[in-house]
């Protein structure tokens, strides 16, 4: 049975006030910006060692690795997992592990951040019936690379696995997508509800993200623009969050989904 729009919403906002969800994130921090090692509110030296990050603390420092403290050089790659499981933390704070293009950055969270507790509620326009549409999806021969901005001001590739096309408003929409492990699509897109004279009198975020399952037979998607998502940066300003390729900018309103964050 598929996930009704209450449901949808529950599971949305738990992924969000979790204890090391996205509102959780008080500080992400590059290497390069620090060649001595020392980051900002977080003990220990830290340093690129070759393929691996290198960090060295001693036990005055209070630095915790795999839960216990950090005396002497560890070399640590890029955590996979969920924040909350990064092997590096102090108390209730995990110190994720981040590599990007070759370059290493650590993201703080904190189960205690003042976002979290504040919990800020998300605006939505209601749910569309004619926002639900079958599509189509092309892969590509091969994975596309795409060099795009990204909400910290650096450019940085996004692979695009395909096209997605469906039907909005009487019009046809392409949108190239991103295929995620385990066959799901990733689109991120802006519209005319996040730009201009439109973004001031509706409220848009000037980008969302779209997540779809995983293509049925002959390519064949439920497309959902009431599942479109605000992505991770409208609620921390510590996340890279890329932006649109080319082409995927909508001149077409999308009034579906989450549209911006709520005021007051």
């Amino acid at each position: 049975m598929a996930e009704t729009a209450e449901e949808w919403q529950r599971r949305r906002t738990a992924a969000l006030t979790a204890p090391y969800g996205p509102l959780s994130v008080t500080g992400g921090h590059w290497l390069d910006d620090f060649p001595e090692g020392r980051l900002p509110a977080i003990p220990g030296r830290w340093q690129p060692d070759g393929d691996r990050l290198a960090v060295t603390a001693t036990a005055a420092d209070g630095l915790l690795l795999d839960g216990r403290p950090l005396e002497g050089t560890a070399r640590l790659g890029a955590d996979q997992g969920p924040p909350g499981d990064a092997r590096a933390g102090q108390g209730g704070r995990r110190f994720a592990v981040l590599r990007r293009e070759g370059l290493w950055a650590v993201r703080v969270h904190d189960p205690e951040s003042g976002r979290l507790r504040a919990a800020p509620r998300i605006a939505r326009w209601p749910e569309d019936p004619a926002a639900r549409t079958p599509g189509t999806f092309t892969p590509y021969p091969d994975t596309r690379t795409v060099r795009v901005a990204n909400a910290d001001g650096r450019r940085r590739g996004l692979g695009l696995g395909g096209e997605l096309v469906f039907t909005l408003g009487g019009r046809a929409v392409t949108l190239q997508v991103t295929v995620e492990a385990g066959g799901g699509l990733w689109a991120v897109f802006a519209d005319a509800t996040g730009a201009g004279e439109r973004a001031a009198a509706e409220g848009g975020y000037r980008f969302r993200f779209l997540r779809n399952p995983a293509p049925g037979a002959g390519g064949s998607v439920a497309v959902d623009l009431n599942r479109a998502e605000l992505p991770p940066c409208a609620f921390s300003p510590y996340f890279l969050c890329p932006f649109p390729p080319p082409g995927n900018t909508l001149a077409v309103p999308v009034r579906a989904g989450e549209r911006n964050l709520a005021e007051g």
